[in-house]
């Protein structure tokens, strides 16, 4: 193992760094199944019962989903900022970007937990046994629509809590990594963070925009 080279599987840091994108795009890949199944069953719902998603989709906070929206298309850009700066051996500054994209996710969060409470207190959240007092058109069907919402947005924020997490993990361990096992993981985390954000930009559309 030599100072460039972390693994004693791979003869050169070109090919370990190609089987870590290699390992990532796997993972997106699966991940992106998952979104796709359930976005899927959704899509089904839509056609099946438009007129009740549309009322209900009515019930969201589209102040608070467009601007969770610039919010973590912003995160999007300190990502590739930190990236950038990688790339370049500048590391304090990648450094820097990966902790702002750190705290735009969490105040991504913190709004996404703020509309949550209230649509709790709304009674339009059919989740944890709690009341279901929905007064819209098709009450039934809106409860549908309203459970794919949870499922896929509190699926998503689990995504980005993950990402939160391996990005403090590879600031903690950043002064004792290489600088080849910083830019090797900064730009693996970096894949990771975009597909979350992508992914927030398929859920906002259908889910706040629907005949607004």
């Amino acid at each position: 193992m030599t100072a460039s080279n972390e693994s004693v599987a791979f003869d050169t840091p070109a090919h370990e760094q190609a089987a870590d994108a290699f390992a990532m795009w796997v993972f997106i890949g699966s991940e992106a199944m998952l979104f796709g199944a359930i976005l899927l069953v959704f899509l089904i719902g839509r056609i099946s019962y438009g007129p009740a998603f549309a009322a209900a989709s009515q019930r969201l906070s589209l102040p608070l989903g467009t601007l969770n929206t610039v919010v973590l298309i912003t995160s999007s850009f300190a990502m590739a900022l930190a990236q950038l700066f990688a790339n370049n051996r500048r590391w304090r500054a990648s450094t820097w970007w990966l902790a702002a994209t750190v705290l735009l996710g969490s105040v991504f969060l913190s709004i996404k937990a703020a509309e949550y409470t209230m649509e709790f207190r709304e009674g339009i959240a059919p989740v944890l046994g709690a009341p279901f007092t929905y007064d819209g058109p098709d009450p039934t069907h809106a409860e549908f629509f309203f459970g794919l919402y949870f499922a896929m947005t509190s699926l998503h924020a689990l995504h980005l809590i993950g990402g939160i997490v391996a990005i403090a993990g590879v600031l903690v361990m950043w002064s004792r990594a290489t600088q080849s096992s910083r830019l090797r993981r900064v730009r693996a985390i970096g894949l990771y963070w975009h597909f979350v954000d992508i992914v927030w930009v398929f859920l906002f559309p259908i889910l706040y925009l629907i005949n607004r």
